[in-house]
């Protein structure tokens, strides 16, 4: 029951991050639309770890099935990309739902850069669907590249348009920060959801360690250049809502690399040493899921806070 849902839990998580952001940063932002954001990036970071469990990143051995999952995973995050592009344009053009024109929408989707995007990444999530539904449904030993490919793109295309896209290797920086992020928590996720057995679980924590590791050093270097060139200065840490939620996020981040301290020292040993049940290994897992999703929640509102 648990292994069933805890990914609801951890979807709560999330939203409750951009409550908390709101909470913040009232009335400079977020936008309604993290909602559906910080859902979407979460499906997107899992999509992308289950794929990746089937490369060489993971012993032959151990590597679970996943096209399965990934096929419902890949496409619930399809159904929210689609909700935000219909936001967007509606956003955009500042009508509601009902009252926006086919053709309004038509040249949102192919003369507004977002518009553009957005398509892109319904095309990439709708691709990663099928591809894993066809896997899946032919039971097929197929190679997960094409899902890890096409998650990448539909993960980066949305934010590299933000404000960093404005500074030199802005769009390069915001890409590797969005791609670590969806590392340390899909893979994760995408463990808690796969793996039932515990010598699966002894092979795979170690590799996940190492990633996670890089994760964090790249999201601690690409996060401060992102914060020092929007935020501008200390004072604005306090006096902003942006400034106020990129505090609660260090103040995030920081929580959660002590507590993936304490699990390395604990639970990773007793893992690898065969000495977890995998249930409690799942446990495990799921409630740093949660965790992290709640830091996503702070950062999907960051991405729409003025």
């Amino acid at each position: 029951m648990f292994r069933r849902w805890w990914a609801l839990v951890a979807g709560a998580s999330g939203v409750a991050g951009v409550g908390a952001a709101w909470l913040l940063a009232h009335p400079d932002g977020p936008d309604p639309s993290s909602v559906l954001r910080v859902l979407a990036d979460c499906l997107g970071a899992t999509t992308l770890g289950l794929a990746l469990l089937r490369t060489e990143l993971f012993t032959a051995r151990n590597r679970p099935p996943i096209f399965r999952t990934a096929a419902i995973v890949a496409g619930a995050w399809t159904v929210a990309e689609v909700a935000l592009v219909v936001a967007a344009a509606t956003e955009t053009f500042g009508s509601d739902i009902g009252a926006l024109p086919a053709s309004a929408f038509g040249s949102y989707l192919t003369g507004i850069t977002v518009g553009q995007l957005g398509v892109v990444t319904v095309l990439c999530t709708t691709a990663a669907c099928l591809y894993c539904l066809y896997a899946y449904r032919t039971d097929s030993d197929l190679a997960a590249v094409p899902v890890v490919v096409a998650a990448v793109v539909a993960l980066v295309a949305r934010p590299i348009t933000g404000h960093m896209s404005q500074q030199l290797f802005g769009s390069l920086f915001i890409a590797v920060h969005t791609i670590a992020a969806a590392v340390w928590l899909g893979v994760l996720a995408a463990m808690a959801l796969t793996l039932r057995a515990r010598g699966a679980w002894a092979s795979a924590l170690p590799v996940y360690s190492r990633l996670a590791w890089w994760s964090v050093w790249i999201l601690v270097v690409s996060g401060t250049v992102n914060a020092a060139v929007k935020v501008g200065g200390f004072g604005a840490l306090i006096d902003s809502g942006y400034g106020r939620i990129v505090l609660a996020k260090t103040v995030a981040l920081i929580l959660l690399v002590l507590l993936a301290r304490k699990l390395r020292a604990g639970w990773l040993v007793a893992a690898t040493a065969h000495r977890t049940r995998a249930e409690a290994s799942t446990v495990h897992a799921a409630l740093h899921v949660c965790l992290l999703a709640a830091a996503f929640g702070l950062a999907a509102a960051l991405a729409t806070t003025a």
